[in-house]
């Protein structure tokens, strides 16, 4: 993705969480100077990877196939593992109308997703086998709203506006905006998505990006490189 692109999708994406009654954290709004000489205090949100995160999937069509999150929290890992602690994450996203996130499911997190507002969430389900993989032949049982609701495979569940889906870790899950877009908001276990995003297709979850234009605000793919607390 160009720069340039990002850049807009940031200016876009805040003027619509602010549409909602959202404001993001201060942090959101560090030029990538800012970041970098608040970098050994903010060392926990860089290690967190809190912040901006636009991907295309590497598919190259943001519109067609992409999604906007903001990280606003984010527990650790060694929490969980330990049964206490700062186990939970929070995010924003913002699913375009039509725009794709394609099937994948989480072998740790579990996540309710939210409509915050906008058009209608539409997530298509599928069913795990025994070990997990995706299985088009295999159903299951998820919440809505706290209502335990039974999907066939490749189901199509409608979220309006105020209404949630819970997710388990072998879900697998595909949703996009119906109508306009959507946003959404999702609250879960700890996330890491470097290793706990299993797409269906072999696709990539973060995009590269090509310099065109200084970047507003950076994303969490720029702290390895342009962060050194």
């Amino acid at each position: 993705m160009k720069r340039s692109r990002i850049n807009e999708i940031m200016a876009q994406a805040d003027d619509m969480i602010r549409s909602h009654g959202f404001t993001l954290p201060p942090f959101a709004y560090w030029t990538p100077d800012e970041f970098a000489a608040n970098a050994t205090a903010a060392r926990a949100l860089i290690e967190a990877r809190c912040g901006w995160d636009i991907t295309d999937y590497g598919d190259g069509d943001f519109d067609k196939m992409g999604l906007f999150l903001f990280t606003l929290r984010n527990g650790r890992l060694t929490d969980l593992q330990r049964g206490g602690g700062m186990c939970y994450a929070e995010k924003l996203l913002i699913s375009k109308q039509d725009q794709l996130s394609p099937m994948h499911t989480h072998v740790i997190k579990a996540e309710d997703i939210i409509n915050r507002g906008g058009a209608t969430m539409v997530v298509e389900l599928f069913g795990s086998d025994d070990n997990g993989n995706f299985a088009e032949d295999r159903g299951g049982m998820v919440m809505c709203d706290g209502i335990a609701r039974t999907f066939a495979p490749g189901e199509k569940l409608s979220f309006a506006p105020g209404e949630s889906l819970t997710l388990m870790p072998g879900d697998w899950h595909a949703f996009w905006g119906e109508g306009g877009d959507v946003l959404i908001g999702e609250v879960s276990t700890v996330n890491d998505d470097e290793t706990d995003n299993i797409f269906r297709a072999p696709i990539g979850r973060f995009s590269q990006i090509d310099e065109d234009v200084p970047a507003t605000h950076l994303l969490v793919s720029d702290y390895a490189t342009r962060l050194n607390p």
